[in-house]
Formats: C-alpha cells, structure tokens, sequence
C-alpha cells in the first residue's frame, strides 16, 4: 500500500524541507519531491497542514527489562523470567507509540531480553527495532554487578565478551566507572584498568560489535576512549582532555540527561539516599560536560536510560527539551534523536527522509525547529508509522 505525506515541513534528519512531499510504498520511502511531481495520486493521503514529518525517533540507550520504580534492579529480583519479559514486552510497545522507533537496550538480565529484542525485530510483537547488548561487564564489585557479568583481568574480560558475542548480542557494554544507582561505589572512579577496557573493546571489534562503556568518572572516560570505544554513555566528569580524546577517534556521546532529571525530580518518592545523593552531586558537571562537548563539534546520540527511577518508556522523547534547555539548538537535539542515533547503531537505511529509507516515520504538530516541545511533548505527536505501518494515531 502506498501514502502520500502532503503539505508538511519535513524534518529529513538534517535539516528542515520545505515543499516536498514524501511517498511510502510498502516498508520503504519510495520518493521524496515537489508537491506537484504527485498531481493525480490515488493512494492515501495524509494531509499534514502545520505539522512536520520527520524520522522516527532512535533512543540509544534505555533497558527495557526495567519499569522506573524507585529502586528497578530491586524490584527486577523480585519477578521471574517469564513476568520480566512480559513486561519488557509491554515497555517496547509503549516506546514505539511515544515515537520512538529504534533502541538500544544497554544492559538486562540473563539475556531475557533477547526474546523482546527478537519479538520486535521479527514482526511477531509491535515494538521498535531493538539493538541489545546482553550482559553489561563489570569488575568485581562494579557498576551493574547485580545482573552483570562480572569479569577481572584481560583472560576474563575477554571471555566476557567472547559470552556476549555467542549468546547473540549485537554490541558489547563495558563498564568504565562507578555509577549512581549501585550502592558503594563512586561515579567518578575508574573501574577496569584501561588495559583490561582496550582488550574487552578489541574483543568485540574482532567478532565486528560495536561497544558501549559506561563512564562517568574523566579517568574511565579516557581509558574507553583510547581503547577505541564506539559510544560513552553519560559522559558526567568530562574534561578537555576527554573532549579532545573523543573528537580525535570520532567517539560519540550519549548523554542521558532523562536519568538524573527524573531522579532529582522525585526526591520524596522512595528513591535510595544514596542514589539521591550522587544524583545531586552528578547533575550540576554533567550538564557543563553535555556543553562542553557540543561546542566542540562532538557527536552526539540521544539516549534516556528509560527504566531508571521514573524515566518511563514511551516519554523517551523528553531527552530532546532536556538537550535544548542544556544548550543544544533545536535541529542538533533533532538530529541527535534521529541521524545520529542510525549512524551510532549502525542502522544505515533508518533515521532520515530518503528516498529508499525505512518508513520509520514521526508526524508532529507545529515545528520543531522553531519550539521543541512539538517533538519532545507526546501531546503534539499525530502519527507513528514503523516500517511503512501506522502504529499510532491519537
């Protein structure tokens, strides 16, 4: 079936279009041209006056096994394999009708969230593409070491990746630094030596995954970055040596801002203190850190932590007013949503209005280059179409 986009601005992942209409046929953008090349169309039409048409959102980092409560690992232990997928499942489709159509799933437990992962990817369950990275690696004591896959030395941290790899994982995550919601450890420590972090990423690149790191701390910022990392995740300490280092290797930053703003947003809601407190230690240098890195030309991906105390799946789309009021224009927060997100997940035909593109696509009310809000605000989303398929239409 083929639908004409008519009438629009068009957000195409880089910039904004005007007088162009876009033609679906099928899963694919089929054409993108002047209004008047379509004169005598008599497909549907989709009539988008003082709307914007652009890519679907593309969330880098959430994980879909967790639901936002106060304290989610807790909460986690307490449901067995087949209730945490089930609701895995639910949390992909409230992502995909919020807008959002492709995600990275940074980390869950026991590879339960291959099943979701596979669910979406194959058509079997409405939910958007999912890239998943199993088992987060964790030192000893580190970050994530609840549901992660523990690892010391450069034998066990390459056998760590080595499981990733066999269990079907599409990138591999390492953990660099201490982090906020795991007890007793801080986030601007450096965990994993930086020669145990560069064999754990050239591992992964030798079976062709991509990596993430989780790192907060400058110290495991740069051990990531040397070790050719392909993404930090949050980035929160950074200095211009970080900067710089990054720029140098093309390494992209994903910053989740979502995470410490909805943390900081609920501070009577039963969060653990100690999450509170390095929350509120965290916020103040990782905005000047997400700053600094923009005004220097960095690459930046969108990406939430949704699952992380209240940072609900479906609101992915608030990463984008957070990037704005930190500092970033309106088309960059665009295009860290969109072409960066494809471009960091290596989902060549996704993320952009090309012609021979995946149909992913967002139609929102107003413009968002102009206000952000009718992106970012799901209250202004008019329709979700995933792989050339309506999705959701309020």
């Amino acid at each position: 079936m083929s639908s004409l986009y008519l009438h629009g601005r068009i957000f195409d992942g880089d910039g904004m279009v005007d007088g162009r209409a876009v033609l679906v046929d099928g899963d694919r953008i089929a054409r993108v041209a002047p209004e008047a090349e379509f004169e005598g169309f008599d497909g549907e039409t989709v009539d988008c006056t003082d709307c914007t048409v652009m890519p679907g959102l593309i969330d880098c980092h959430v994980h879909l096994l967790f639901h936002g409560e106060p304290d989610p690992a807790a909460d986690l232990d307490k449901l067995d394999a087949a209730h945490a997928v089930v609701r895995a499942l639910e949390h992909a489709r409230d992502t995909l009708q919020g807008g959002t159509t492709s995600v990275r799933d940074c980390g869950g437990r026991a590879y339960q969230e291959f099943a979701v992962r596979d669910a979406c990817n194959e058509g079997r369950f409405r939910g958007p593409t999912v890239r998943a990275a199993g088992k987060m690696i964790c030192m000893t004591g580190g970050h994530g070491n609840r549901i992660g896959r523990v690892a010391d030395g450069i034998d066990e941290v390459v056998k760590a990746v080595r499981e990733q790899v066999h269990a079907g994982s599409d990138f591999v995550k390492i953990m660099a630094t201490g982090g906020v919601m795991t007890p007793g450890v801080d986030p601007e420590d450096a965990h994993f030596s930086a020669g145990e972090i560069a064999a754990g990423i050239a591992e992964a690149k030798r079976f062709r995954r991509r990596t993430a790191s989780h790192a907060q701390g400058s110290e495991g910022i740069l051990n990531a970055t040397r070790g050719g990392v392909t993404s930090i995740e949050h980035g929160i300490f950074m200095t211009d040596e970080c900067c710089r280092e990054m720029l140098e290797r093309g390494t992209f930053l994903v910053p989740t801002l979502a995470a410490l703003r909805h943390i900081l947003g609920n501070a009577d809601a039963g969060i653990p203190d100690y999450v509170m407190d390095k929350a509120a230690r965290c916020a103040e240098a990782h905005e000047r850190s997400v700053r600094m890195f923009h005004e220097a030309g960095g690459r930046i991906a969108m990406g939430t932590d949704a699952g992380t105390p209240f940072n609900l799946h479906g609101r992915n789309s608030d990463e984008l007013r957070f990037m704005v009021e930190v500092g970033l224009p309106n088309l960059d927060a665009l295009r860290a949503g969109t072409r960066n997100g494809a471009d960091l997940m290596g989902l060549e035909d996704r993320g952009r209005i090309a012609e021979g593109a995946v149909a992913d696509l967002l139609v929102v009310d107003g413009d968002p280059a102009k206000d952000i809000a009718a992106a970012a605000d799901r209250s202004n989303h008019r329709r979700v179409v995933k792989d050339g398929v309506l999705v959701h239409a309020p």
